[in-house]
């Protein structure tokens, strides 16, 4: 990511930072200006790189795990754009952002992707997926090894890795609303 995407992300970081409290509305709005940063060019760039990194993924399950990431990524940078819920008088948790801030910085710190917004992509949609939407960060139906997938029952968002990566400070799951899935 170039200079100055990352300094506009962390000076929307560092704002956030200091309020007491913030609305839906307006936290969609300080993701949505950034989001405009980004190009078709930018995306194909994060396609590539979600296909290098699912190269790795386990063959039987590669298509449908790149089809789930691939789509979302692209699609959740569309919501982000045309999202024109006012989300009337509701507020976002300021004190759980800010941990994900940090979490999400020290990931943007660590990257190694210098010529590509992918990283910011990365921010927005984690931000967005979680905050606004409410949602976990990987979509229902995101599979995992040994035929596992996130699952919604009862109001209730689960994940079966979730409990694995809580600790890995290149994921998003401390902070990702999904519970751990209860395995046999």
């Amino acid at each position: 990511m170039d200079q100055k995407d990352y300094e506009a992300t962390f000076k929307m970081f560092d704002k956030v930072k200091k309020m007491d409290k913030i609305e839906k509305v307006d936290f969609t709005d300080m993701i949505r200006s950034l989001s405009k940063n980004i190009t078709v060019h930018d995306l194909s760039v994060a396609t590539a790189v979600l296909r290098e990194s699912g190269k790795y993924v386990q063959e039987n399950y590669r298509e449908k795990y790149l089809e789930i990431y691939i789509k979302y990524f692209i699609m959740r940078l569309k919501d982000i754009n045309e999202d024109k819920n006012r989300h009337d008088n509701d507020y976002v948790d300021v004190d759980r952002i800010r941990e994900s801030l940090d979490i999400l910085k020290f990931q943007m710190d660590m990257e190694e992707h210098p010529n590509d917004k992918f990283p910011l992509i990365y921010v927005l949609i984690s931000l967005y997926t979680t905050y606004i939407l409410e949602q976990p960060i990987h979509p229902v139906g995101t599979p995992f090894p040994g035929n596992l997938h996130v699952t919604y029952k009862d109001g209730i968002f689960y994940c079966p890795v979730k409990r694995n990566n809580e600790n890995n400070p290149k994921a998003v799951c401390k902070f990702c609303l999904a519970e751990q899935t209860e395995l046999d």
